[in-house]
């Protein structure tokens, strides 16, 4: 269940991805699958080879990025590795 979510932060977001960026969207997030994830970011980008060559440098898989038919697919970030990349990404205010 996704909440906090700011209209005008997922705008943005899908403003970025439709423009063929990497864009990130942080929300809190509570899911039972994974307890102790209260927050988690979606890194999204309409070229998928880019995301996907974006994510060889985190060791994330093609495989693992969530095809959606609105064009906003995107990887899903959570727990120790969300704050790495965040932080090797430079985006401290993420991080909450």
């Amino acid at each position: 269940m996704a909440f906090g979510l700011k209209k005008e932060h997922l705008d943005d977001w899908k403003r970025k991805i439709d423009n063929g960026e990497i864009a990130f969207l942080t929300h809190y997030w509570q899911d039972d699958r994974f307890p102790g994830c209260k927050t988690v970011t979606k890194v999204g980008c309409s070229d998928l080879e880019k995301l996907a060559e974006w994510g060889k440098k985190y060791q994330l898989q093609k495989a693992w990025i969530h095809h959606r038919k609105d064009g906003y697919s995107h990887f899903d970030l959570l727990g120790d590795k969300q704050k790495q990349i965040l932080r090797e990404e430079g985006l401290m205010e993420h991080i909450w």
